[in-house]
């Protein structure tokens, strides 16, 4: 009975393992896809006139810094 108690109490552990890997996972493409919209919006203001090539690289530099913590695998999807 214990060993049946221990491996459910272990695929239970696992399985939240997996949840909240899933969960960071989500979270980090948002904050990666809310960084590519500022981005883009930041260029375009810049292009139409009405922004600053300061705030474009800092857009960029934010994105860029996103990218070498967490990956740019919000990028393919």
């Amino acid at each position: 009975m214990a060993g049946f108690l221990d491996r459910a109490k272990e695929q239970a552990q696992s399985a939240l393992n997996q949840g909240k890997q899933r969960v960071d996972d989500v979270q980090q493409q948002r904050a990666g896809n809310d960084l590519l919209k500022k981005l883009g919006a930041a260029y375009y203001a810049e292009r139409r006139g009405s922004g600053t090539p300061d705030v474009t690289q800092q857009a960029l530099a934010a994105l860029e810094a996103h990218i070498a913590a967490h990956g740019d695998g919000f990028l393919r999807g």
